[in-house]
């Protein structure tokens, strides 16, 4: 009966998109306690050096235990061991969760002016219950990412009952107004969508409702599921497969538009400074330095991203950037930085 059981467990994993590679885990990396705080972040072979400092930046401001489950595709799970292995970040407690892009057939397609947008690994965050974890909390951190304070506040927040997710506000950083102004910003729902579709019009969302970014959230994994969140996430994707009801040439993605839909109205959310946002959306600098410097989470989003150039604020990232010992990693900088 145990083997049939077994069986079936394996056979069930293994058509689900997401599975465990042992690559990732030794006797140290064993799995993690009930007082963990546990992160998910991904890793992309183009991008694994930002992924690493995202996860350096987290431990040496806290003293909790954290546990990393770090997903990837099977071409940077080598890549990925190989770079926490031989660093200094050998010792942190972590697990390699592979990702299976086949998951996605038929509900993302090509229609984004930014290929980085389209990798299959920005859709892990709609599918958390499939990823081999047990815990009913857990942080959701993108690989652009800078954390500057106690990792342990994020975690500890107060979610609503019924709520499955928080996520702080494109309106709430009163700092970020201006910029977001000179820039021309989409920062409420008729940027992300296509109103002239009746889908969304049937959805009856206000267009000028404030947006949230989903590159940092807190979930509660017993709220996803028991509201089928992943399952709701899913429908829209496949119904923009077939109908392009998002504004993806606006929103410049299609990854953002069924969170807002699926989360609308249903989310806590953050403290703005858990999330300083659109550092990456211009060249040129808009927030002040002491501003920058009392943040607790610093977001690259935007296509300036700081292992690139030209970026932003690049003296806050890559403090915490760390070669990688393969060589593939590497910093652009300008000819007079070099």
């Amino acid at each position: 009966v145990c083997l049939l059981l077994h069986s079936l467990q394996l056979r069930a994993w293994s058509g689900s998109g997401l599975s465990y590679t042992g690559e990732g885990q030794t006797s140290k990396h064993r799995r993690p306690a009930e007082d963990v705080i546990p992160i998910i972040i991904c890793a992309s072979e183009e991008r694994v050096g930002a992924t690493m400092a995202t996860i350096h930046s987290v431990i040496a401001n806290t003293e909790a235990n954290v546990f990393f489950y770090i997903v990837t595709l099977r071409d940077a799970v080598k890549l990925t061991r190989r770079y926490i292995e031989k660093t200094k970040l050998k010792g942190i407690q972590y697990k390699i969760l592979e990702f299976n892009p086949m998951v996605l057939k038929k509900k993302v397609k090509p229609d984004s002016s930014r290929p980085d947008l389209l990798h299959p690994l920005n859709f892990v965050r709609f599918y958390l219950p499939l990823l081999d974890i047990s815990h009913e909390r857990v942080i959701y951190l993108d690989d652009d990412v800078i954390v500057q304070g106690d990792i342990r506040r994020l975690f500890g927040i107060y979610l609503k009952k019924g709520h499955a997710a928080a996520f702080a506000t494109d309106c709430d950083l009163p700092a970020a107004r201006e910029m977001i102004q000179s820039i021309g910003m989409q920062t409420t729902y008729m940027g992300f969508l296509d109103y002239r579709k009746q889908e969304v019009k049937d959805l009856g969302i206000d267009p000028s409702d404030c947006t949230f970014n989903p590159g940092v959230f807190v979930a509660d994994m017993k709220e996803w599921k028991k509201l089928k969140i992943t399952k709701q996430l899913e429908k829209w994707m496949e119904l923009n497969f077939r109908q392009n009801i998002y504004s993806s040439s606006m929103a410049g993605g299609v990854a953002t538009p069924p969170m807002l839909i699926v989360f609308h109205d249903k989310f806590t959310r953050l403290d703005p400074l858990w999330h300083v946002r659109h550092l990456g959306w211009s060249p040129d600098p808009f927030y002040s330095t002491s501003f920058l410097q009392e943040a607790h989470l610093l977001h690259w989003n935007g296509p300036f991203k700081p292992w690139n150039y030209p970026a932003v604020h690049l003296d806050l990232w890559e403090r915490w950037f760390i070669p990688d010992p393969s060589g593939k990693f590497t910093l652009t900088r300008s000819d007079k930085d070099s």
